[in-house]
């Protein structure tokens, strides 16, 4: 009676399990598009090589110190021995640009300006 039963119970299992393997494995999903940013970029690969800190966490730095701001442009660059990222960000409504440098090895707000009235 028992192996009845046992082999009851494994029929059940290979019953149940065979309409789940019979199904296709789910695909990743296809990015339509890859975004590129909106902004103008100046960042020579070469210097790219040296950053520490990603341009994606510089731009949330540099936003932090501009309320409200987009960024127009950026440019990876040395500057007085460092390597920096140095942002443009407008603010809608407002006269001219805000600069603001941040390392591009520690992430540290080196300078920040407006230009422009």
């Amino acid at each position: 009676m028992r192996p009845l039963i046992t082999l009851a119970i494994v029929v059940a299992c290979a019953c149940a399990a065979a309409p789940l393997a019979a199904q296709q494995p789910a695909q990743p999903p296809v990015l339509s598009r890859v975004l590129a940013p909106t902004y103008k970029r100046e960042v020579p690969d070469s210097l790219v090589r040296k950053v520490k800190i990603s341009e994606d966490s510089a731009r949330a730095i540099a936003l932090r110190q501009v309320p409200g701001g987009t960024v127009e442009a950026l440019e990876l660059e040395w500057e007085h021995g460092a390597l920096l990222y140095s942002w443009d960000i407008k603010v809608a409504g407002k006269p001219g640009i805000t600069e603001v440098h941040i390392s591009a090895i520690d992430g540290k707000v080196l300078a920040m300006e407006h230009e422009g009235h």
